[in-house]
């Protein structure tokens, strides 16, 4: 038997890696832009196609975790996650580290159902839990408050590239501690990989992303555009169908009809779509609006991060008072009032009211943080943890990668129909391509082709526009944030204790 403190500590890493890997990106995506002279959605899709891969192979990847091993599947999915993220850095074409990206995602699927999996199983006595979910909490925090300044030090003293070939010493050192301090463990005879169900789920997801993510180009009402969603929603349709068939299903789709559960999911989904997704848009805004290089726009960041970290540490005394129901709908209104406040600042260009309404955005985040995941498997029997794993991390991951294509589009249409109404007067009209270059941080290569005398007056007036487009995105947010509040309040109910 290993020393369980150990084996926290090393899958927490493990999740780790995968939360500083998903945030150091963020922060460099301007400097990938210019490098591979990327647009918008070029960028999206850096971001993106990494979470589609991810929360597509999520539930199978639990699945296989309980079957196989959740040790053994961890170890395999370091190595691909190793593996791509080599080719990310070698990436000579946005295709290509978009094609790299996804990779990176299934490995990184394996590994943190596996990681999640295995501190499910290993701590199931109500204190040792709380205090196992606080420690990963942490760790996450962490993670996050590292990424960006890490990003921004590695962008600017090396270049971007840096940021994926540092993954692989990390992946070495983690795949030892995981052969040294985690003991195998599965329940083979409950777990079923359905291919067929992981391709529907996975085509689904993908056909509703790349309508999200295309809308600002191919427009909302495009027969394009409606078939993706349509066809979408159809795939999505049939999986649950087949899923109602399956003796061991990937999903336990009979969870949905217990209240508790739905209202744990719905307090994480909350908190990726109105928290986590803001680590995408953040570095975006404070290199777009105040000029930020990489380094000081991750320093930049660190009031976010710092008060996640703070309160991922506050939670477990919250919930000597606060039950978990309690905790997500504290934490998701604290997120709904940072979101606002950081979009009235927006606009003033001081950077000071601008990390307050950060810190206050951070706080609820912290609270969410581990809350989440912890209320989600409490509602999963302890042999099927893999599959609780899944589930939680799916509805993690759904929830950022569906925020970033729809929040993206909206911070797209708004930039273009502010720029639009500024520049009027000097008869600039902004093309998608040129929307999709100001909002990547690629402002120079958008007007590029201007007159000289017009160039410093797009430059401005695109810093105004982007500016009163995140704006609309953190209002969308916050109202977002604050109505899963209300329902994870209403179907939480004490004495369905989470």
């Amino acid at each position: 038997m290993k020393n369980t403190n150990w084996t926290l500590y090393t899958c927490s890493g493990v999740c780790a890696l995968i939360m500083l890997d998903t945030n150091v990106v963020a922060v460099s995506l301007p400097s990938i832009a210019r490098s591979l002279n990327a647009s918008f959605v070029d960028v999206e899709w850096v971001v993106s196609a990494y979470m589609l891969a991810f929360a597509s192979f999520l539930l199978p990847a639990g699945s296989i975790a309980d079957r196989l091993g959740r040790r053994k599947v961890m170890l395999y999915g370091l190595a691909v996650f190793a593996l791509a993220s080599l080719l990310c850095g070698l990436a000579w074409t946005p295709f290509v580290l978009n094609v790299a990206r996804a990779i990176k995602g299934l490995g990184a699927a394996l590994l943190l159902t596996s990681a999640l999996a295995v501190i499910g199983h290993t701590f199931h006595a109500e204190k040792e839990r709380a205090r196992a979910w606080s420690v990963w909490g942490a760790a996450m925090g962490v993670a996050m408050t590292v990424a960006p300044l890490l990003g921004g030090l590695i962008t600017s003293a090396i270049n971007w590239r840096w940021i994926f070939y540092l993954n692989l010493p990390v992946v070495a050192m983690l795949m030892w501690l995981v052969s040294k301090h985690v003991d195998e463990s599965k329940d083979a005879s409950n777990a079923s990989f359905d291919p067929f169900g992981a391709a529907l789920f996975s085509a689904g997801l993908f056909c509703i992303i790349w309508g999200l993510i295309d809308a600002s180009v191919a427009l909302w009402s495009s027969r394009a555009t409606v078939l993706r969603f349509a066809a979408g929603a159809a795939l999505l349709a049939v999986f649950v169908l087949v899923e109602r068939r399956q003796r061991a299903p990937m999903v336990d789709l009979s969870l949905f009809g217990r209240r508790v559960f739905v209202g744990a999911v719905l307090g994480m989904f909350g908190y990726a779509i109105a928290a986590q997704v803001m680590m995408t848009f953040l570095p975006l805004y404070l290199q777009n609006a105040f000029g930020f290089s990489a380094v000081l726009a991750g320093c930049a960041m660190l009031p976010f991060a710092v008060a996640m970290v703070v309160l991922s540490r506050l939670a477990p005394r919250a919930m000597r008072h606060l039950d978990d129901r309690g905790i997500l709908v504290t934490g998701l209104l604290i997120v709904a009032v940072g979101n606002v406040a950081t979009a009235l600042a927006a606009s003033s260009l001081q950077y000071g009211w601008v990390a307050a309404g950060m810190i206050v955005t951070g706080a609820g985040a912290g609270l969410l943080n581990g809350t989440t995941q912890k209320a989600i498997l409490a509602c999963i029997p302890r042999e099927r943890t893999g599959m609780g794993s899944g589930i939680s991390t799916t509805t993690r991951f759904v929830g950022i990668v569906l925020a970033v294509g729809a929040l993206g589009a909206v911070l797209a249409m708004r930039t273009a129909a502010s720029f639009d109404k500024l520049a009027w007067l000097h008869g600039l009209k902004a093309s998608p391509e040129m929307i999709g270059r100001i909002v990547a941080g690629n402002a120079a290569e958008a007007f590029g082709q201007l007159p000289p005398a017009l160039q410093a007056v797009a430059q401005e007036t695109a810093r105004y526009a982007f500016i009163d487009g995140f704006a609309s995105v953190l209002y969308l947010a916050g109202g977002l944030a604050a109505v899963v509040a209300a329902l994870v309040f209403v179907l939480a109910r004490p004495q369905e204790k989470v």
